[in-house]
Order: structure tokens, then sequence, then C-alpha cells
């Protein structure tokens, strides 16, 4: 064993700290010196206090928070998916704001299975979405442009009202996540 601390002796490192070059005296020595010690120490202790309060937020999260993330992913990923395309409803291109803009709207009850349904959401410029209400009537003649009558008859159909919990929400999050994060590739 004595002469393999011989050649941990030999051997000149970068102190992670002040960046000095130094000779350890253990095999697993870092840092040059007790100061050095003691700032890893301190950093250390910051990361892990810094995880600890990440964690106690999550915990904190109602499933509304949940849900606004989860939509917000989504929303995201329908945005991308549709870059190249122009507004649904208008069918122009401009140097506006896009919003990804529901056919059938997310906050009536009665829509809730609709929220995270790829068809029933299409990238619209913000004045039709915003101050045109969605402009329904020209978002309806081109969505059955898009995805044809039979989706569309779907959409326009009755739903039954869906309750996500938290799990679930999750789940849909990842999911969208995951495929904008692709298709920013």
């Amino acid at each position: 064993y004595g002469g393999r601390s011989m050649q941990v002796a030999d051997k000149v490192k970068k102190c992670r700290i002040c960046q000095t070059d130094f000779k350890p005296e253990r095999p697993l020595q870092r840092v040059c010196g007790f100061k050095c010690a003691i700032a890893v120490y301190h950093e250390k202790k910051e990361k892990n206090r810094k995880k600890d309060i990440r964690e106690r937020k999550v915990k904190l999260k109602s499933k509304s928070d949940w849900l606004r993330e989860a939509q917000s992913d989504f929303n995201k990923y329908i945005r991308l998916r549709d870059n190249l395309l122009p507004c649904v409803s208008c069918q122009r291109h401009h140097d506006g704001q896009y919003h990804a803009g529901h056919y059938r709207s997310v906050g009536a009850t009665k829509n809730s299975k609709l929220r995270f349904n790829e068809d029933n959401c299409h990238k619209q410029c913000s004045p039709c979405n915003n101050f045109k209400s969605g402009n329904s009537i020209d978002y309806r003649i081109h969505l059955i442009e898009k995805i044809g009558i039979d989706r569309v008859m779907f959409l326009e159909g009755p739903q039954e009202a869906v309750k996500w919990d938290i799990d679930d929400i999750k789940e849909i999050k990842a999911v969208y996540r995951a495929k904008w994060k692709q298709l920013q590739k």
C-alpha cells in the first residue's frame, strides 16, 4: 500500500477551487488545502439547499399548475409542428405573434377531452385568436381542407368530460416536452 501512496504524491493536479497546481497527499484529494476544502463544502451545501428547494416547490404544485405547464408544452409543440404553415384561419403569413389556437375551446368542461387533441389545435395568428374569437368560420373551412371532414365532425361531436389526475398531466407534459424538443433539433 505504501508504494501506491508514493505514486499519488508524484502526480500533480490542479486545485478545483483556486486552480493552482499541487501534489495530492491522498488518492481522492481534489483541492490543495484546507481553505479550498471549506469552499468545496460550502458549494456542495448550497447545491443541496437548491435541490431541496426545487423538490419542495414541485411538491407544492397544484393540479392547475401542472395543467398550465402541460398546456404550455403542448402549445409550444403545436407552434413548432405548424411552423412553416400559415394561420389556420386567415391563411396569412405575417411577422406577428402566433398562438396554438383550439378549434373547440378548452375552457368549457364539455370539451376538456379535446384540450390535448392535436387535431383540435393548430397555429393561429394573434389577431384571429384574440380579436376575432378564433375566427371559427374560416378555421373550420381550412381545418376541413387540412384534416378532412370526418375528423372535424369528430371534434364537433359530443365529447365526454375528462378529469385528469396529476400523474396523467405529468405524463402529457413529458410527452409534449419531448416532442417539441425533438422538433427543435
